[in-house]
């Protein structure tokens, strides 16, 4: 794997097509069927110093800012998403310091200065997981926060087949893989990690692990359609896992 033939077929695919294809998770939601509003991670922010990893279109940091973080920060691989987070956080009356640059490399982010920092869907992008993990925790005074959300490794192990749900790949395997979400063009390079190899980095890197969700909010699944094949899964299994962590 080439860290830097990754980076560079990711940030090609958010720069043309990733909002079209893929989406954007953003806060409240950690990720399908996980909310902030009902597990209160960040609890109050105002006067807090927040960064974001994968920060995309902006809708997370406004989250904040509406809630009076003093400080917004961004860093994103894409130098579209930057200018979509520019534009909506200027619309929205907001100010913050946005970088183009992997999460991985030094681009000028100020050390021991942040209350929290914190990724929604966007840390299981990063090609050295340990070393990105370091540096997260360079940025954080001591016993600030690290949350971050991705989507579940199990979830990426099972398959339906005849409305039977099968494992169709070993859970243990982090090789990376090629993946063309929109099934005509463009592509993408992901590695599934297994849970253990999160934990084992956030441990590495000095940090404590406070909380870690993997439940499927039952009053929010109910908002979907019973039959849709993602309200299926996400009731059999987790979808997504959310991580706090504090600084040592």
């Amino acid at each position: 794997m080439n860290k830097h033939s990754v980076q560079e077929t990711n940030s090609l695919y958010w720069d043309t097509k990733g909002n079209d294809f893929l989406g954007a998770i953003v806060l409240p939601l950690y990720g399908s069927f996980v909310s902030d509003e009902k597990y209160q991670l960040f609890g109050d922010v105002s006067g807090k110093k927040m960064l974001e990893i994968g920060c995309g279109n902006g809708q997370s940091l406004q989250y904040h800012g509406d809630r009076k973080a003093s400080e917004l920060w961004g860093i994103d691989l894409s130098e579209k998403q930057i200018e979509k987070a520019k534009q909506h956080l200027t619309a929205c009356g907001l100010s913050a310091d946005l970088i183009c640059s992997p999460m991985e490399e030094e681009c000028g982010i100020p050390v021991d200065y942040f209350d929290f920092v914190y990724s929604i869907y966007a840390i299981g992008w990063t090609t050295d997981l340990e070393g990105t993990f370091c540096r997260i925790a360079s940025y954080l005074k001591k016993d600030g926060v690290f949350i971050f959300s991705w989507s579940h490794p199990i979830h990426k192990c099972v398959v339906e087949e005849e409305n039977r749900f099968v494992l169709n790949k070993s859970y243990f395997d982090e090789s990376w893989y090629l993946v063309s979400p929109d099934s005509c063009q463009g592509e993408l390079i992901l590695s599934d990690r297994k849970l253990s190899t999160y934990i084992n980095a956030l441990a590495k890197a000095g940090f404590v692990i406070e909380q870690m969700i993997e439940e499927t909010d039952n009053e929010l699944i109910q908002l979907h359609d019973d039959n849709h094949n993602f309200v299926k899964r996400a009731k059999m299994f987790p979808v997504t896992f959310v991580i706090k962590a504090r600084k040592l």
